[in-house]
């Protein structure tokens, strides 16, 4: 399927906007890219560098950076990255009030220009934020998502792999609840080549997996101390939304609302979902272990408790 006619805007021209950008002209998922920021020349000036890769890429859209909301009329997936970033010994709650301001505003002007559009929320903390966006849209559930869950499991089946010196394209493996140190890499359901982990690696070495997966973000942040993940986590935001532009049907772990599924209502959390062109088609439900729901129980708390803190 060709990217013909399709429009994808990305809030947001920091680190984690620029490199959406950047997968989005590479993997060609847009015939329109638009990249959005509030500081003048920042979003210009990185759209330009961007579009001089397209001879090298072979991408035959535009990329266009623009500080108005105007020019991202009738996009069909909005990417939000906008907001503040964490800095080292700063916690994901810290950052909470400051970019619920900035989300709200970015989503009432999104509302405005593309009523249509599927919304795809990067903006730390992830599950605090896509509610933010879902309450302040009005949007319908499906057409709100938000990335963590595809960044996880990305993060979990590279360090899989490295375990098992196998490609990691071969490993397969889903990690749910919130994105922060309780969310949950489920050893149970990770595979190799249809081979269980669990079979291959012992109960410590996949512990200290887990451990690494879920401290993933924050182990890049000492390293890089001014600032965070950013490569990856834009390449996961274009993986959802060209599914969604080219009704691809994937399946990946998103934060999504939950009304019922896995015995929980009422919050955005990471579970694995269809996504087409509708945005969260369904959400993929199967039974958890007690061990899991219980794990899975403290994500909840920790997501309501960010959902309170946003007072929306």
């Amino acid at each position: 399927m060709s990217s013909h006619n399709r429009k994808l805007t990305i809030v947001g021209a920091g680190a984690v906007g620029t490199s959406a950008a950047h997968w989005a002209v590479a993997r060609k998922v847009a015939s329109e890219i638009v990249l959005v920021d509030v500081v003048e020349g920042i979003p210009q000036g990185k759209a330009l560098d961007i579009s001089q890769s397209a001879p090298l890429c072979g991408y035959h859209g535009s990329v266009i950076g623009s500080c108005s909301y105007e020019d991202t009329a009738n996009s069909d997936v909005v990417i939000i990255t906008a907001g503040l970033a964490r800095k080292p010994g700063m916690s994901r709650e810290d950052l909470l009030a400051k970019n619920v301001q900035i989300v709200k505003e970015v989503t009432e002007n999104i509302v405005k220009h593309s009523p249509d559009a599927v919304i795809v929320v990067v903006t730390n903390p992830i599950d605090a934020m896509v509610y933010t966006v879902f309450k302040v849209s009005g949007f319908p559930k499906n057409r709100v998502v938000g990335m963590a869950g595809v960044l996880d499991s990305a993060r979990y089946r590279t360090f899989l792999a490295q375990a098992l010196g196998v490609a990691p394209k071969d490993v397969t493996a889903l990690v749910m609840g919130i994105h922060g140190d309780n969310m949950l890499p489920l050893t149970r359901l990770a595979s190799v080549g249809g081979v269980p982990v669990e079979d291959l690696l012992s109960k410590e070495e996949l512990e200290r997996i887990v451990k690494r997966t879920q401290t993933g973000g924050g182990e890049i942040v000492q390293h890089l101390k001014t600032g965070s993940a950013f490569t990856t986590p834009g390449l996961c935001a274009i993986e959802m939304a060209q599914s969604v532009l080219f009704d691809e049907k994937r399946v990946l772990p998103c934060a999504a609302y939950l009304e019922g599924e896995f015995g929980i209502s009422g919050v955005f959390l990471g579970v694995p979902v269809v996504l087409g062109s509708k945005g969260v088609e369904r959400i993929v439900e199967f039974p958890l272990t007690d061990e899991e729901k219980e794990a899975l129980q403290k994500s909840v708390e920790a997501v309501k408790r960010q959902v309170a803190a946003t007072g929306l």
